[in-house]
């Protein structure tokens, strides 16, 4: 690679790479406002079945899960405002957002019920697109053993 091609210093790659992955995976790969308006709208669709209370704790932290992941991000925000990395703590947001997602969805599928099973609308395509969340951006699992060591000081190596 000639050197004008080089990003950082020489032999610093992983460095540049993992302080890439960490920005990508704290700000940048979901809004804020996707989630706040995706529960906005499990709070219509429930509201539209009836209430049913069997789903309400399920709402109820979509709702807040949405407004803690605003949160969050905000949090990160003024972090890179700062000039501070947003170091380990982006694979926490990672796993949150991307296990969320997931979770929102299925609560509108379940409230849905048959008719949420359909290929069509945006519930379904929306649920499809989130099971991909826990893969991309790095796994969750290895997002997961980045917690664990970067974050809690555990030892490395699977346990």
């Amino acid at each position: 690679m000639p050197d004008r091609d080089v990003i950082g210093e020489p032999g610093q790659g992983w460095r540049v790479a993992m302080a890439t992955a960490e920005n990508e995976r704290g700000l940048t790969l979901r809004s804020p406002g996707r989630f706040l308006a995706a529960a906005d709208r499990l709070l219509d669709l429930w509201r539209a079945e009836g209430s049913p209370a069997w789903a309400r704790d399920r709402v109820a932290d979509a709702l807040i899960g949405a407004r803690a992941y605003q949160l969050f991000t905000y949090a990160g925000a003024s972090r890179a405002l700062e000039g501070e990395p947003m170091g380990p703590e982006s694979s926490l947001n990672k796993v949150f957002w991307s296990e969320y997602d997931i979770a929102l969805h299925e609560t509108a599928l379940d409230l849905l019920g048959a008719e949420g099973e359909s290929a069509h609308g945006d519930w379904a395509e929306g649920y499809v697109f989130s099971l991909a969340g826990p893969i991309y951006a790095g796994t969750n699992e290895i997002q997961r053993d980045i917690i664990a060591e970067r974050l809690l000081g555990l030892p490395k190596g699977r346990r």
